[in-house]
């Protein structure tokens, strides 16, 4: 049985209103109280969870959940982690600057409302190889004029974002 958006979304209705059947451990929905790297348990419980688990997860789940959950193959789950109100800047910064992240993710992003208004997130997603043309190019003329001589060079990045740097700097005079 494959699930559609609007399932997924539906569940994801029905876990904010907190009316769910959905199982989560406790010690997945709260932050510890010292950092350390995902241990391989815990990728083992998420690999095992259904997706309205995985769903409940991605909007309720601790720090080391949503590092593992951003990578999942279905895209709607590394969405769902977008709208956990506990993320963090930091977080989203990490999410931009993952080159084997999912090219939507990488858009949800730059679309989103606060995140690009911090300069190290639009200047990840500048130079991150997977996010969409249209949304490193829209960041472009925002970065400082260091980052744009260093992405004029770049053999990481589209060519098309290596010309408008180029242009940018052109226009600026600083070429």
């Amino acid at each position: 049985m494959t699930t559609t958006a609007e399932d997924l979304e539906r569940i994801a209705e029905e876990i904010a209103r907190g009316g769910d059947p959905y199982h989560v451990p406790a010690e997945l929905l709260e932050e510890p109280k010292e950092e350390r790297p995902p241990n391989k348990s815990l990728y083992a419980r998420i690999a095992s969870m259904t997706v309205a688990e995985k769903i409940k997860l991605a909007l309720l789940g601790n720090r080391e959940a949503r590092a593992l959950l951003i990578r999942d193959r279905n895209r709607m789950i590394a969405r769902f982690v977008l709208r956990n109100p506990r993320l963090t800047e930091e977080e989203v910064l990490g999410f931009a600057r993952n080159r084997n992240l999912d090219s939507e993710v990488l858009r949800e992003i730059g679309e989103h409302k606060t995140w690009p208004r911090n300069y190290q997130i639009r200047h990840a997603l500048v130079t991150n190889p997977k996010t969409p043309l249209a949304i490193a190019l829209h960041f472009v003329s925002s970065l400082h004029e260091r980052d744009l001589r260093f992405l004029a060079k770049s053999k990481n990045v589209s060519a098309t974002v290596v010309t408008q740097a180029r242009r940018i700097l052109a226009q600026r005079g600083k070429m």
